[in-house]
């Protein structure tokens, strides 16, 4: 462990961590042969959970093949078919998917599409985008700008990263600062109904279908970033029904390899086109399409449309409401429920101090942050098994 550096922690004084040895459908198995059902879907990419069968197939098939091929003047099947299969399955309109190994490079995509977007078409100076608080896009650098700069996990970057306009989901303040500034702005991001690593806020749909009006209202593109929301965690496959952009990542493989898609409309894509190859993208990840992720990524959207996953999430919310909602005790703000997503809030990050480790002791992993104790659990969870992990959230609070 001496070796191995950590995410997100204090290396000097964070407890050892859990040695995983195996896993299989929502359980991790530890060294200790103790088994944790898996609250988090680890990072709420493992939807159908552990060692499926048919993407482990799917996985071996390909390997027999080849594992990896350059997208520089090659292509191949699996990639070329996946997508097919996002164009098919995505937003109306958006019709061309850039491959890249992470969301946050996928975001970094989806900005610089936008940028060149504008300087393509002959318009200069449009290079700043604005986001909402409280927003979080990735860990890269242009990511990290449109993420929150006053409480977002980076703001300790905020002298080093560009400067980017900020708003809440209020129409008005968004129009404002449209007004005012729209002629530098090339792009809106936002995470679409269910902001993630900022602290699971929600916001109403309402906003999101103004904000898609007043961005073609003011000439500035929208870019949805549906890395975490995406493939049916807000409850319906994509949380935006319009876009730009699309950004998809973590779900998109089912948890088993890194994958990043970012998906652009005809009107974006044909902005790229031309004699001159100045036109073209300059962007091309390693490893983007590669073929074990993009044979992963098929298998997964295959098992997640022929077992009717939006059926099992509809299920999973209606439970997650039964326990959640309404629920108090010392030291809880609120709790709120999104699709798939189950929220306790705190009045601070000491009101669950401890959690983690109470939850493991009782068979279940979670992972708190800032405020928030929170279940984004695999879509093949029992009802036995969600309703366990919601027992084990509320217990520690009635204990405590």
């Amino acid at each position: 462990m001496s070796h191995l550096w950590f995410p997100y922690a204090q290396m000097q004084t964070m407890p050892l961590p859990l040695k995983v040895v195996g896993a299989n459908g929502v359980k991790l198995r530890l060294e200790n042969g103790q088994e944790l059902i898996d609250a988090i879907s680890s990072w709420w990419c493992a939807i159908h959970g552990y060692n499926n069968e048919e993407i482990n197939a799917a996985l071996q098939r390909q390997m027999l093949q080849f594992s990896h091929v350059m997208l520089g003047g090659l292509t191949h099947e699996p990639a070329e078919k996946l997508a097919e299969e996002l164009v098919r399955i995505s937003p109306q309109g958006l019709n061309h998917v850039f491959f890249a190994d992470s969301g946050s490079v996928g975001m970094e995509v989806a900005m610089k599409m936008a940028v060149q977007f504008w300087k393509n078409n002959g318009v200069e100076g449009k290079y700043k985008f604005a986001a909402l608080r409280k927003g979080y896009h990735g860990d890269t650098t242009g990511a990290m700008s449109i993420g929150d700069p006053e409480e977002g996990m980076h703001h300790l970057f905020k002298g080093f990263l560009p400067k980017q306009f900020f708003i809440n989901p209020d129409l008005n303040e968004m129009e404002d600062l449209f007004r005012e500034h729209s002629k530098e702005i090339a792009a809106f991001a936002c995470e679409p109904l269910l902001q993630g690593a900022g602290g699971f806020n929600f916001y109403s749909s309402a906003f999101l279908k103004g904000a898609q009006e007043l961005c073609e209202k003011y000439g500035v593109l929208f870019i949805a970033d549906e890395v975490a929301t995406g493939f049916g965690r807000t409850g319906t496959m994509f949380a935006c029904e319009q876009a730009d952009i699309m950004v998809l990542g973590k779900a998109l493989t089912g948890g088993y390899l890194g994958l990043s898609a970012t998906l652009a409309s005809d009107r974006v894509f044909d902005s790229f086109l031309g004699e001159s190859y100045e036109k073209a993208f300059m962007h091309g990840p390693t490893f983007m399409g590669n073929a074990l992720a993009c044979s992963a990524a098929l298998a997964s959207l295959r098992i997640f449309e022929r077992e009717n996953y939006l059926q099992k999430i509809a299920r999973i919310n209606e439970i997650l409401k039964e326990e959640l909602l309404g629920f108090e005790a010392r030291g809880v703000k609120e709790t709120r429920v999104l699709g798939a997503c189950g929220v306790i809030e705190t009045v601070s990050g000491k009101n669950h101090k401890g959690i983690q480790e109470f939850a493991a002791e009782r068979g279940v992993w979670l992972r708190p942050f800032l405020n928030v104790v929170y279940t984004m659990p695999p879509y093949i969870i029992s009802e036995e098994e969600l309703r366990k992990i919601c027992g084990v959230m509320k217990n520690f609070f009635y204990i405590n």
